[in-house]
């Protein structure tokens, strides 16, 4: 039997499926300016304040909804003297979120007010969207559609609950060629075609309201992605415990594909591996969760740590940035510097 039939039985078994995207990790430079952006403007709550496990004299800001539902997280790494990144191959381009299409006058508005330049709106397989850039220049579309995902926006937030992000609508993959990506995304990973439109090809994953678009661009003739600050550092697939996951890693090595031993990432478990076209994909787990070392109401209000690193936390908050991200600081700000 060839590994895509043993694959495609095995996926119809009942196995769980992929649900989804999880996060979205992103790289940044100054973290209060992006605390400021991404709650301040945005109205994204801060759910958790960490370091980098890998790096921890560097925050790890996740935001979210009211209470960090997998599917709306945002997550950066803010290297404070970090360059801008180089747009290219090999990475995740943008990311989308859903928004109701009635928030779209509020959204023209808010950006105006803040002095964000923006594209748009205009149209994408049947949907209205409009573009811009964080500080960093990490691009954004903000997709206004009738999803029926939930809202759990955030009660104390400065953008108005009716007008509040809902989470992701998906992400778009920069590849030269999609070849390989197409055949992995599809028979491995589970993913359907969803039809073309210009240079990009779509894929959906996950059901019902959980269900996010993946598009690939591609250009034979781009150069790689150079890294920086506004690139997207990975994208993370959403898969619901640990057992899950477990199938999903040997899965992924029975196809053919490096993949890492499951590492403990405190609020999630996960594995990383890349697609073929170079984009770092992860499989994460929905427990233990974000209240996991802190109560919803106290979310991203302190500096936490896993538990190997408590013992240095006293050096941690001397050498990491300080970060303001009060009520008051967001409710009163008026302008963002870009």
């Amino acid at each position: 039997m060839g590994s895509t039939e043993h694959l495609n039985m095995r996926r119809s078994t009942g196995e769980s499926a992929l649900m989804g995207i999880h996060h979205i990790t992103a790289i940044a430079s100054d973290p209060q300016r992006n605390v400021d952006f991404f709650v301040g403007v945005l109205g994204l709550r801060l759910v958790k304040r960490t370091v980098n496990f890998d790096s921890p004299d560097v925050h790890h800001l996740y935001y979210g909804d009211e209470s960090g539902t997998p599917g709306t997280i945002l997550t950066f790494f803010p290297f404070q003297d970090a360059g801008r990144g180089k747009r290219g191959a090999g990475e995740v381009g943008s990311v989308a979120f859903h928004l109701p299409p009635a928030a779209r006058d509020y959204w023209i508005h808010r950006l105006s007010q803040h002095g964000i330049s923006f594209q748009g709106p205009v149209r994408r397989f049947g949907e209205e969207l409009i573009s811009f850039e964080d500080p960093d220049g990490l691009s954004i579309d903000f997709v206004f559609s009738h999803s029926e995902r939930a809202n759990h926006a955030w009660a104390d937030g400065p953008v108005p609950p009716e007008h509040s992000v809902r989470g992701f609508a998906g992400a778009t993959l920069l590849l030269r060629d999609s070849s390989q990506t197409e055949t992995m995304l599809q028979t491995v990973l589970g993913f359907q075609p969803a039809g073309s439109e210009g240079e990009r090809k779509r894929f959906l994953l996950g059901d019902g309201d959980l269900v996010a678009a993946v598009d690939l661009v591609i250009d034979p003739k781009s150069p790689p992605a150079r890294p920086g600050a506004g690139s997207i550092h990975h994208i993370a697939w959403r898969v619901s415990g640990y057992d899950h996951q477990a199938d999903w890693r040997t899965r992924i090595a029975e196809a053919g594909h490096s993949v890492t031993d499951i590492v403990d990432r405190q609020y999630f478990k996960s594995v990383y591996f890349h697609e073929p076209g170079g984009v770092l994909f992860e499989i994460a787990t929905d427990e233990p969760g974000f209240t996991v070392d802190e109560p919803k109401e106290a979310l991203g209000t302190t500096l936490k740590l896993p538990p190997w690193l408590e013992l240095h936390r006293r050096q941690l908050e001397r050498v990491l940035p300080p970060i303001d991200n009060s009520l008051s600081r967001h409710s009163q700000q008026q302008t963002v510097v870009n």
